[in-house]
């Protein structure tokens, strides 16, 4: 019979190496059980990633890694239980009961293609298997039915207590948008205080259901909006999008230095456009120059979660209504987001799991 403990295997899954994988999200509490037959080991354990990250090559990664610290050890069978972390915090939870996570997308300015980022990471998370909702709350420029090829009016029923609207759904997502409820050509005229009712009323009038993901397509800017979200219910964290250049990065600082100072966590930044690869010659142009993401990445502290470059084929997706990560998910292009979309949800958990860790107290070790 083996000795072997929780501790022993931890201390060996953490020296493993995978780029779809993070070890901090590794604590004996991922650990749920280990089983000995005479020189034989089963481990089962549970990660906050997505099941599309549970690779035979990462089970065989672990498997390696425990065999060469107890050489001692026969068989080894590895069960990866893949979950959803969750920001577990009481005000959100009494007002989206369901939603483990709530994220902002967001950026300084207009025209650097937030809301196409917005759609194209929650389509690539619902693909992932997440459940996931989609709150289009740019109410004075309501993007999103356009992009996910919705043109229904969302229904309303009456539960015990109040009136609740029924997200539409379209490519495994979830959502609700001021687009959904007024005619195509109208224009949102609303003072700042209406406009943040409305954002308000889409959390706590929409019957949600269950979700990993509830995301905001923020408008752009810092103003009534963004601060009646921050004060609604304390976001999981923020993702800001922004170009290359200088100009589009100077209100990228300023919308990441506002969800620090409200105390949201910035979990990336996303910068769009980043290049163009000629169809014809292959040649890459740093149309909006190069390297601006990562520079205030850097500068600010914050993860740099992805580049997306320039495609024509993403921009026909917005206007048709056909996501580029659903339409054509083996382009170059769709590849990027959806690795975007797992590093986000990669720092989703590495923040829940800070937070989490505050309060988790281990008693024992006694396996």
């Amino acid at each position: 019979m083996i000795d072997i403990t929780k501790s022993g295997i931890l201390n060996s899954f953490k020296k493993v190496e995978d780029k779809n994988f993070s070890k901090d999200l590794l604590t004996l509490n991922t650990i749920k059980n280990i089983e000995t037959n005479d020189d034989d080991l089963i481990v089962d354990f549970s990660l906050p990633i997505s099941q599309a990250n549970v690779t035979e090559e990462l089970k065989s990664k672990f498997i390696k890694a425990i065999k060469n610290d107890f050489p001692e050890v026969g068989e080894v069978t590895i069960n990866i239980q893949a979950k959803v972390s969750a920001h577990n915090d009481q005000k959100k939870d009494s007002i989206l009961p369901g939603v483990k996570n709530t994220v902002a997308v967001a950026s300084g300015k207009g025209g650097v293609g937030k809301s196409t980022v917005a759609v194209n990471i929650a389509v690539a998370l619902a693909k992932d298997g997440y459940q996931v909702g989609l709150i289009d709350a740019d109410i004075y420029g309501p993007s999103i039915p356009l992009m996910l090829g919705i043109k229904d009016k969302p229904q309303i029923y009456q539960n015990q207590k109040t009136m609740k609207m029924i997200p539409l759904e379209n490519y495994g997502i979830k959502l609700i948008s001021i687009g959904l409820l007024i005619d195509d050509n109208a224009p949102v005229i609303w003072r700042g205080p209406m406009a943040s009712g409305a954002v308000k009323q889409f959390m706590t009038d929409v019957d949600w259901g269950e979700l990993d993901y509830l995301i905001f397509d923020m408008p752009p800017g810092t103003g009534d909006i963004q601060l009646t979200l921050v004060q609604t219910i304390p976001l999981t964290g923020a993702v800001i999008v922004t170009t290359p250049q200088e100009l589009s990065l100077i209100d990228a600082r300023k919308a990441l230095k506002m969800f620090t100072r409200v105390n949201v966590p910035v979990l990336g930044i996303v910068e769009n456009m980043s290049f163009f690869i000629a169809p014809d010659t292959g040649k890459k142009y740093d149309i909006f120059g190069s390297g601006g993401g990562e520079k205030i990445s850097k500068e600010l502290n914050s993860p740099f979660i992805g580049g997306i470059p320039i495609d024509p084929r993403i921009r026909k997706g917005g206007d048709s209504g056909v996501p580029i990560v659903y339409d054509i998910p083996d382009s170059d292009e769709a590849k990027i987001i959806t690795r975007i979309s797992r590093n986000l949800a990669e720092q989703v958990n590495l923040n829940n799991l800070k937070d989490n860790s505050k309060v988790e107290i281990l008693l024992e070790d006694d396996e």
